[in-house]
């Protein structure tokens, strides 16, 4: 096997197996890593373009998150603090060092509660499609009517409803492939983990004071056409996080990293050149 090529491992972290993809940089063992994190209800697979056009000075990996893919629930309590700490838990095991944490929507929630923990320990935030703020009462219902939705009529609607939430118009008439990927990773999710995991997004705390804190460079990228994320959302990370950049994509609904993959690839490449290498 080559060192650039992609592989498929797993790793004991507490009351849980991870699963996780590793691609090596060619100065393997590298000191620079990126940690892809993926949305609700996703998997690793969603960040596969993105490690296949990394950097060479980088290590990529992406993980699945308790719970999704092939990672497994453990105690089955799900909480972004429980998948923060199942995060911190990994770098910690790993060894990993000068990180950058790249999340996208509940992959951001997740980066920025890891901040919270250990925010010294970062190189860099990529912030994709993502924000700050905790649910509403409103989008707290909104997720609970879901879960009745989802334990009723099952997986097969709720994925439906979701490719017409997530994607930009254009992405499902002419991206077939994406939006396959999606539906892909929805049924590989139990019906219970899906419903425990928008339990653990209605009850997540609110990380807007923690923003101003973030003094490491952070990239924060939106599609246009996102439905589900607001520019208002956006405007907070942007106005409150110090050495921040912003990119907004054009074409692109919620996933712009599937949607526009060779844009998103070009520009996280652009940022992570950007960030001061550690010194020896």
């Amino acid at each position: 096997m080559s060192k650039r090529e992609l592989k498929r491992s797993k790793i004991r972290i507490g009351d849980i197996s991870i699963s996780y993809y590793i691609r090596p940089s060619t100065a393997y063992p590298s000191p620079k890593t990126v940690l892809f994190i993926h949305g609700f209800p996703f998997n690793k697979n969603t960040w596969k373009q993105q490690l296949l056009q990394l950097d060479e000075k980088y290590t990529g990996i992406a993980i699945d998150v308790r719970g999704h893919g092939l990672s497994t629930n453990g105690h089955g309590f799900f909480s972004v603090d429980v998948f923060a700490k199942d995060l911190v838990e990994f770098i910690r095991k790993l060894d990993l060092n000068h990180v950058i944490l790249c999340g996208i929507s509940m992959g951001g929630y997740i980066a920025l509660r890891t901040y919270e923990l250990i925010g010294q320990q970062l190189k860099g935030l990529v912030l994709c499609d993502t924000n700050s703020l905790a649910d509403d009462n409103k989008a707290k219902q909104k997720r609970f009517d879901s879960i009745q939705a989802l334990l009723k009529y099952g997986r097969r609607p709720f994925a439906i409803g979701f490719i017409a939430n997530v994607f930009h118009d254009k992405t499902i008439r002419e991206n077939p492939e994406a939006v396959e990927l999606i539906k892909s990773c929805i049924r590989r999710n139990e019906v219970a983990s899906i419903c425990a995991t928008q339990l653990a997004l209605a009850s997540r705390t609110d990380t807007t004071h923690s923003l101003r804190t973030i003094i490491i460079p952070t990239l924060v990228i939106k599609g246009k056409h996102d439905k589900l994320m607001s520019a208002e959302q956006t405007d907070i990370l942007i106005e409150n996080i110090p050495d921040v950049r912003y990119m907004e994509f054009e074409e692109s609904g919620h996933l712009p990293n599937l949607e526009e993959p060779e844009k998103f690839n070009a520009v996280l490449n652009d940022f992570l050149r950007s960030i001061p290498l550690i010194s020896s």
